[in-house]
């Protein structure tokens, strides 16, 4: 689907919106003008010398409210809005598919590891009461509410660190340094840089170097560059924001060292840094419009279709959303699945089961490896976990 198309449609009703604006406003300051000349000459025959015919004023405001035409006025822009607004309507009606349960499949899902999905993302949002009611009215073990202790400290340390208070950051950080480091992480670096600058930015020039002293200058030997440009700050006390250095003072930093944090922190805890169940929802969103017209290909067959272990068709999905490899037999050409798993041949090239099965004649004979002039026996090929 264009999403241009329908932009550019949407940017035509707007326009016409507007100018249907412009043009109603303008009219009614027009009458308000004529309105308000009125009343002058009525209020002017409080004076004893003005003659006055009210008659004739009502007369000819009346001629002059015809001439305006308001409503003639109003016709033509409205009539335009009106056919901007069909043609939009009809492009939605188009484009999108409004009932997108025709990509239904029956497929097994594993019912308590989804709840842990939905209920790990509530916590995972800091949507704690959200996730005990859902794992109470899903009638999850009590284990299940386990994974809330974590991303109960996550969340108090983001807190935290949206009011500028790096104390529980630095505590976590320091418990976990050892394992932040093996993940090759200058988060500990990031958090002392930043509360240097906070300490500074008070004013307190003296407390900083000290704290620079006790804090950054472990990291001297790998990042001497970066302390450099904070020690630089220091000449710039009380007008850091003039100093060559004020990108470091920009509020961006903060976003990204709570972004950093949460990617080690559940990294740490052995999660991925995106919700599963958000990456979930995303690539099915990008791949539903494959499915639905697939499926509109498939309207008579609806039953195979719901029943359907492997869909006949690649839906393609953008890079982010591609975690494991895909092997595809050279022999069959057909994409490997837990019914049949890729297999690695022993003299190194790899084949999908059922290609060995029908090679070897289900495992009564020896067969040449398509690749080399290996003989191969099917009981020694093992089974390859991408």
């Amino acid at each position: 689907m264009e999403l241009n198309t329908i932009k550019d449609a949407f940017d035509r009703v707007a326009k016409k919106q507007k100018l249907s604006c412009s043009k109603t406003q303008e009219v009614i300051d027009q009458i308000i003008q004529e309105i308000e000349k009125a009343l002058e000459k009525i209020l002017s025959a409080h004076d004893p010398e003005s003659e006055l015919d009210y008659k004739t004023v009502l007369s000819d405001i009346r001629t002059t409210l015809k001439d305006i035409a308001p409503l003639s006025q109003q016709e033509g822009t409205q009539k335009e809005l009106n056919i901007a607004l069909s043609k939009y309507s009809k492009l939605l009606e188009k484009s999108f598919n409004s009932d997108i349960s025709k990509a239904y499949r029956n497929v097994d899902f594993d019912v308590h590891t989804v709840n842990q999905i939905i209920a790990g993302h509530f916590y995972r949002q800091g949507l704690f009461d959200l996730g005990d009611c859902f794992i109470s009215e899903a009638e999850e073990p009590e284990s299940a509410a386990a994974m809330k202790s974590p991303f109960l400290e996550m969340n108090k340390i983001l807190e935290a660190i949206k009011s500028r208070d790096l104390g529980p950051a630095l505590n976590w950080a320091a418990n976990n340094s050892e394992k932040l480091k093996q993940n090759g992480s200058d988060l500990v670096l990031r958090l002392h840089s930043m509360q240097f600058l906070e300490i500074l930015q008070k004013g307190n020039t003296d407390e900083a170097l000290k704290y620079a002293r006790s804090h950054l200058t472990p990291f001297s030997s790998n990042h001497m560059a970066e302390l450099q440009k904070l020690m630089g700050c220091l000449l710039w006390a009380g007008k850091l924001d003039r100093a060559p250095y004020s990108a470091l003072l920009s509020p961006t930093n903060w976003d990204k060292l709570a972004e950093e944090l949460t990617r080690q922190f559940c990294n740490l805890l052995g999660h991925s840094y995106e919700s599963p169940l958000s990456v979930t929802v995303a690539a099915g969103v990008q791949g539903l419009p494959s499915l639905l017209k697939f499926m509109n290909v498939m309207a008579g067959k609806k039953l195979e279709w719901l029943s359907m272990k492997q869909l006949p068709v690649p839906v393609e999905l953008d890079k982010e959303f591609q975690f494991h490899s895909i092997f595809v037999c050279p022999v069959s050409k057909e994409q490997s699945t837990e019914d049949n798993p890729p297999m690695l041949l022993s003299c190194g090239h790899v084949l999908c089961k059922q290609s060995i099965m029908k090679m070897s004649k289900n495992h009564t004979k020896s067969f040449k490896c398509p690749y080399c002039p290996s003989d191969i026996e099917a009981g020694q090929c093992k089974q390859l976990h991408f």
